[in-house]
């Protein structure tokens, strides 16, 4: 059997640059954040990315400080279910992994500009993709009832 620390390898490949500093789950619509290749990677790897509106970034929740591997109410909130940590997107999971959808504001050398990243200043960021329009859902988003009270200030 393996087990789950077997050949994992991930390292950062840029790193987030922005004005949030403190831990907040709120209000992220005001935050525009710098992405920041590493040295060890050539300014090419962003060759043709600017003819891209979104970008997926995975980055690291390198300051979470805890760890939920079972169900808990999000945000502590005993109004909404207790739900599993896979059916929730909060920071404190099993590999503190956080993947957003962002806007491409522009491209400028080594550095991307970006809008709706949930990120703190200093993440890891620990790959980017494109938005590709076919990857998108063909189906409508269902979600429960509990995430759309959330999300309200979410953004």
């Amino acid at each position: 059997m393996q087990h789950i620390t077997d050949q994992i390898i991930a390292y950062p490949i840029a790193f987030v640059k922005n004005n949030r500093t403190q831990k907040t789950d709120d209000h992220w619509n005001q935050v525009v954040s710098e992405i920041k290749l590493i040295d060890d990677l050539p300014e090419s790897s962003f060759d043709g990315i600017e003819a891209f509106s979104h970008l997926e970034i995975i980055f690291h929740f390198n300051q979470a400080q805890n760890t939920v591997k079972g169900s808990e109410h999000p945000r502590g909130n005993l109004n909404w279910p207790k739900v599993g940590i896979f059916a929730q997107r909060k920071k404190d999971r099993p590999n503190h992994l956080g993947l957003t959808i962002v806007q491409l504001l522009k491209k400028e050398g080594r550095t991307l500009t970006v809008s709706g990243l949930d990120a703190m200043d200093g993440t890891p960021v620990l790959d980017i993709k494109p938005v590709f329009k076919e990857f998108l859902p063909k189906e409508p988003i269902e979600q429960a009832e509990w995430s759309k009270e959330l999300m309200k200030q979410y953004w």
